[in-house]
Formats: C-alpha cells, structure tokens, sequence
C-alpha cells in the first residue's frame, strides 16, 4: 500500500504533466487537475499504441515519458491546481484516495487477469503488437489500448499493475471538482475492479465522466466524441456511448465536420491495431474480411462463437442443448439460470423498462437519446453473447440519471456503507462465499495479508512444460489453464485442444523473429501426432 502510494504520486503527475503537453493540441474537455490527468491518460494512449507497432513498450519507452511529464508538471505548476480544493474536499479526497489504496493492494482475484491481461502486458512490453498474436492464443487477439496504457508503466513506476487505482484516484478528483456528488456512491463498487487492470473499471468511469459533460451542457463535442471513441477502443461492448454523442451532434449540438476528425483517427487507429493483431477490425467478430493472411481460422472463430453462446447461459448448457431452444426457452432459460446471474438478467431488464418509461415521461432530448443509445448497445449484446459483464455498465448509467440530482450528504451515506460493505468483503471473503456462493470470483479472493499494507499482493507460480511443433516453441502453464507468468510464447491448454479439433497449429511467420508474427497452418501427418503426444502429456499432468 505504501508502495502504490508513491507509484500513484508519480503516476499522476506524470498524466497531468502530459495532459498539458496535449492540450497544447487537442485543447480540454474541462479544466481542474482531473481534466489535466484524463487528457494525459488519452494522450499517452494513443501514443504509445502508435509506438506498439514498432517497439516493445517497456522501461526504455517508460523512463522519457515519465521525465518529461514530472518536468511539465512541475514547470506548468499544476500542483498549484490542488489549491483551488477546500480542506474539506482535500480531506474527502485524500480519505477517498486511501480506501482506493487500501482496496486495490489485496491480490487479483478476477481470472480474466491471469488469463489476458497479465500474457497480454507481457507481450506488449517483451514485443508490442505482433502480427496475428490470435492464431497463438486467441485471447491475446484483443490487446485493449488500456493494457497498452498499462504497459508504458509497468516497467517500475507500476510493476504491480494497478493502473485501475490510479484512475480511481483521478475520478474522485473529477467527481469533487464538478460536485457529482451521485458518482461517489460508485466508487465502493468500482473497488471490487481496483486489484487488476481490469477494462471494466476504465469505461465505466469515463463513460460516466463523458455523461456527466453531456447534461452539464459541455459543447465541446469534438473532445468529447474522442473519448467516446477512445472508450469503445477500450472496450467495444461500449458502443452507445459514441452513438451517444454522436446522435448529440447531430439532434442537439450544431454538427461540424470538425467535429469527428480527431475522433475518427481514434476508431481508425483501433481497427488497423484490431487487424493486426486479429486479422479484423473488431475482436471477437470476424466481419469484413480484409483477406489478411494471419487472420484466424475458420473452425477456432466457430468454436469461440459457440463458446460465447455458452458464456450467455453461464455454461450451464451444452451448445447442442442450446440450439434446440425454442425462442420461449432461450428467454426462459436465460432468466431462470442458477445462481446470482439469473437474479443480475432480470433487474437488467427491468433497468431497460423502467429507464425507458421515465426517458418517455420526461420528454428531454437527452435523456431520449441515452435512453435510445442504450437500448441499441443491449440489443446487440443481447443478440451476441448475453453475458452480465458486457452490460454492467447500463447499471451505472440508469442510476446516474435517475440520481443525478442526489445531495451531497445522501451520496457521502451511501458511499460509507457500501464501502464498509465492500472492504468487509475483500478483508474478509468468507462471508461472501457462504452467503453468495454463486458469486464465483468470491471463491478466488485472498483476504487480507499483512504484508499488502507495505507492497500490493501478486502471485507467483512459474511452472510450465516447453514444446515444439513445426518451427514453434511454446510453454504451456504446468496444472493451470492460465499462463500469467509462464514465459513467452505461451499458449493456454484450451486453444491447443481448439487448434487440434481443428485440424491446425500456430506457426512463426519467421522463426528467427517473433514481431513478424504468426500464422495457422493445417497440420501434416507427423505434426498431428506431435499435437496428440502434447496433449497427452498435458492431460497426464493435470491428473
């Protein structure tokens, strides 16, 4: 906690110092310290995206940017910015900062983090984006710019990554600035996505941010559809926010064309990374086929859209199970699943219909328009792969119109208990596992350990078997599915059954240099049997 402390120090004023170096270009969405750090944390993005093509994003890209970003902070003297606060709101800050501290310092619990997006930082900061990294693991295929972000400060401003926490710290600057004081009740629930660097965290807080703007009456609609699209970049399952304020633009604001330039070189720069790392311009869809020669096969993207539909049924049926559903089945089933998913589907939709009947009364434009924007995103996610992590960001949003109006006391209520609430939980997990044993990343939480109140904790596991096939050498995790610290190139157990079932193999584009890339090639007779004895082995080491 100590060491997060210091590294949240650093870190931020690193993002305002850069903040001001792009608004020199871009100009602010709004002013205060938080609008410095929100334009740095932008800025530095799309930088060291851009960079990821042609270097690894590793302490070498680290040490010039954070150099100058203190030089500009302190020469700009944007410390000064802190004296515009009362010492009431510095102390509510600073109180904020330490839950925020004290939260993400316990370990990751969320498997996505030892799945993607610890492989996915390793890769960015040993190679940056390599070409076709999907036929590898077909994880790696995503690479979201916020684990590029990630990675400009892993090398030793954040080697903990908790990337989330900071960005916390800087939301609570931003919600004291502008008064919101509803935004506080959100952020003992956002605490459950500070140990990783979890997407979640960061679209939901901008998005929130942008919407914030938008019904304050902020006119810089050029900005603000920026971080729209940089959002989606993000996360694509936030598709309504730049409809959002694009439909603003057009029904609300004057439109200009003006208006899309720097936002549309944002969604340009996300489909030519999404293409070079998966062979299409959005992962996990395979739609406008571009023809590339590393884009995945044919039989893995049919598998991981069978997985999907799976996924939306918690697993708790078999794809063939779910293909002779009736369109009456597929609902019923849906809402009637075990465990606490089925209780989150159903206040979704309720959400739906009450936020719908209250944009409906209400009879603003803008509200129509979210309401509109909403309703489009849970449509496509509803038709693609139902699951509650790509919609729990419509819960933030109906609360924060429906509360925006919410005291300052009243907000301040709700943020002590649910935040007692919520460290009770992560100090002391059992309580969530006997009470809600449904809520399975319960099951992964460590509790509270001395030694997280000097240094974050991280696990350690570094065992693995090496293999080769064709001209790949791989390490594969020794008796766990995931390869967190398993050196590169690594390749989950999962897509090496995939690949076989399929009939193929990931291969180096050129084997004496991994940036190249990789590719799938069908397997020859030999290669099939190699394959099997892999297998094999694997299979015996997990028993």
């Amino acid at each position: 906690m100590i060491l997060l402390l210091l590294s949240s120090v650093l870190i931020l004023s690193v993002l305002a110092g850069w903040g001001k170096i792009m608004e020199s270009f871009t100009g602010s969405p709004f002013g205060g310290i938080s609008g410095n750090i929100l334009t740095g944390i932008l800025g530095l993005s799309l930088i060291w995206t851009v960079l990821a093509f042609f270097v690894p994003i590793n302490i070498y890209v680290e040490i010039p940017f954070i150099v100058s970003g203190v030089f500009f902070f302190f020469k700009k003297k944007l410390y000064q910015k802190i004296n515009s606060f009362s010492k009431k709101d510095i102390l509510l800050i600073v109180s904020i900062s330490l839950l925020i501290l004290y939260s993400s310092s316990f370990y990751p619990y969320i498997l996505d983090h030892f799945g993607y997006y610890v492989p996915t930082i390793r890769w960015l900061t040993e190679y940056g984006l390599v070409k076709g990294i999907s036929n590898l693991d077909f994880t790696l295929g995503q690479m979201s710019v916020w684990h590029i972000f990630q990675s400009g400060f892993s090398g030793f401003s954040d080697p903990f990554l908790r990337i989330n926490a900071i960005l916390l710290i800087a939301y609570t600057f931003y919600i004291v600035e502008k008064k919101s004081w509803i935004q506080l009740c959100f952020i003992p629930i956002l605490l459950l996505f500070s140990q990783s660097p979890s997407p979640d965290l960061p679209v939901i807080t901008l998005s929130l941010i942008i919407l914030n703007e938008i019904m304050t009456g902020n006119k810089n609609i050029s900005l603000l559809f920026a971080y729209a699209v940089f959002v989606f970049s993000i996360k694509p399952t936030m598709i309504w926010l730049p409809l959002l304020v694009f439909l603003c633009s057009v029904f609300v604001f004057k439109p200009t064309y003006k208006n899309w330039i720097l936002g549309t070189g944002i969604l340009i720069l996300f489909f030519i990374k999404n293409i070079w790392t998966f062979g299409y311009p959005v992962f996990p869809v395979a739609i406008i086929d571009f023809g590339f020669s590393w884009k995945p096969n044919p039989e893995v993207l049919k598998i991981s859209s069978q997985y999907a539909v799976q996924k939306t049924y918690d697993m708790q049926y078999s794809y063939g199970d779910i293909q002779k559903f009736s369109s009456y089945d597929a609902v019923r089933n849906w809402f009637t699943l075990e465990g606490i998913k089925s209780k989150i589907n159903i206040i979704f939709i309720l959400s739906l219909a009450i936020f719908s009947v209250f944009a409906f009364i209400k009879k603003k434009k803008i509200i129509s328009l979210i309401c509109i924007s909403i309703l489009i995103k849970s449509i496509l996610v509803l038709a693609f792969s139902a699951q509650y992590r790509f919609f729990i960001d419509v819960f933030f949003v109906i609360a924060f119109i429906l509360l925006i109006h919410f005291s300052k006391r009243n907000s301040l209520a709700i943020f002590s208990v649910t935040g007692i609430l919520v460290i009770g939980i992560l100090s002391f997990p059992n309580f969530i596992r006997q009470y809600v044993p449904s809520f399975r990343p319960g099951n992964f939480m460590a509790g509270l350990k001395k030694e997280q109140l000097y240094k974050p904790s991280t696990y350690h596991y570094n065992k693995f078997e090496t293999f080769k096939t064709g001209n790949l050498k791989f390490n594969v995790s020794k008796n766990y599915p995931f390869n967190f610290d398993t050196p590169i190139p690594a390749i989950s157990a999962g897509y090496i059954f995939d690949d076989a079932k399929a009939g193929i193999f990931p291969q180096y584009i050129d084997g004496k240099n991994i940036r190249k890339g990789f590719f799938w090639k069908k397997l020859t007779p030999e290669e099939e049997k190699e394959v099997q004895d892999i297998i094999h082995t694997i299979k015996n080491t997990d028993k």
